[in-house]
């Protein structure tokens, strides 16, 4: 999800997306592998209304381009609750990161059939896990009380919680480390955090923290070393701004003014959604934008919510929030930007993951 102030406007089901965009050189932190499979299909993560207990986890099947609307509810005769935030596959396994119910739900990524449902809370009170990323059998969750949750994913047990900043949300992995952005959503309209957790992985203890823009949310990691941070500011006074991060000192490389919304690095390009339907394009290795839209058919897109890139086909897919409390759409892109087709799906689609046959 976004930074709070948009995020607890919004609504949302689910949508579906798929693959997406060119790849580059990667520095050799255990944070993930090349793809080595042809794809069988993309699922979409809906959030659905805040409160409305209607997220949703769509399915589209590239053999038989057969798209099933709320695959978890039709495999497990439930819904997956309320907002749900993220989604992540890692092995054979999906995790899917469920806000507002507080809880991650583990589910067979092939058939989203479940494995275990885990609650995610201090007692009884719920910690609002946000975002995961994956490192050497451990699963990172970001919670909103101001705690990393760590989970083995063999066990499916959280073995422990490391303190961060103010309501966490996106987190990378770059050179060893876990970067974690501390947001402070809660304090709006002035009271935000503006700092990055760096997490040592081996003692996994926070060792520093970096301060960047007012509001930091997206963190994602290039090849090269370096972590970018999108911060939304105040919506006032305080730009909107992008830091990048050299991973291998923990110094603010440079942090410019930059609108933006979601982020997703495939390659040496970052693909960057702003809420006025374009798509930046944005080059990594030499840290310069080079295109103000990819899109270049003239496609039109009300609210960019999500992006994804496919590392095996090059595909880019845009998820279109319209008006967060309507089905959106899901857009895909091939990679000059022209769109190849476009997908109806449910309320505030936010997240697309690649499944490998």
């Amino acid at each position: 999800m976004k930074q709070l102030k948009l995020k607890f406007l919004l609504s949302s089901l689910l949508v579906l997306t798929i693959l997406g965009s060119c790849k580059k050189d990667r520095i050799e932190d255990g944070s993930g592998t090349e793809p080595t499979a042809e794809r069988q299909g993309i699922y979409v993560l809906s959030q659905g209304g805040i409160n409305l207990n209607n997220s949703t986890l769509s399915y589209f099947d590239y053999d038989n381009r057969a798209f099933t609307f709320d695959q978890f509810n039709k495999v497990n005769n439930r819904g997956l609750g309320d907002t749900g935030n993220d989604v992540q596959v890692y092995g054979s396994k999906m995790y899917i990161v469920v806000n507002v119910s507080s809880t991650i739900e583990v589910v067979n990524a092939r058939t989203a059939v479940s494995i275990k449902k885990i609650d995610v809370k201090n007692g009884t009170t719920a910690r609002q896990p946000r975002s995961i990323v994956f490192d050497k059998n451990k699963a990172f969750i970001s919670c909103f009380d101001g705690t990393v949750a760590v989970m083995d994913t063999a066990s499916l047990t959280i073995d422990k919680y490391i303190t961060v900043g103010r309501n966490p949300e996106g987190m990378a992995i770059a050179n060893g480390k876990l970067y974690v952005a501390n947001s402070g959503g809660l304090g709006w309209p002035n009271n935000y955090d503006k700092t990055v957790s760096v997490i040592d992985l081996t003692t996994l203890t926070e060792t520093k923290k970096i301060t960047v823009v007012d509001n930091p949310g997206s963190v994602v990691a290039d090849q090269y070393g370096d972590v970018y941070v999108l911060s939304v500011g105040n919506y006032t006074t305080i730009n909107a701004s992008m830091a990048i991060i050299d991973s291998k000192t923990d110094v603010v490389k440079s942090q410019k003014d930059f609108t933006s919304g979601s982020i997703a690095i495939s390659g040496d390009y970052a693909y960057i959604t702003k809420w006025d339907g374009t798509v930046q394009l944005f080059n990594v290795k030499t840290e310069l934008l080079e295109k103000e839209n990819f899109i270049s058919d003239g496609t039109s897109i009300t609210s960019p919510y999500g992006v994804a890139v496919d590392d095996i086909s090059g595909e880019v897919f845009v998820t279109d929030a319209k008006n967060y409390s309507t089905n959106g759409e899901v857009f895909c892109f091939d990679k000059t930007g022209t769109l190849r087709y476009r997908i109806n799906v449910g309320i505030s689609p936010s997240k697309v993951v690649f499944i490998n046959k």
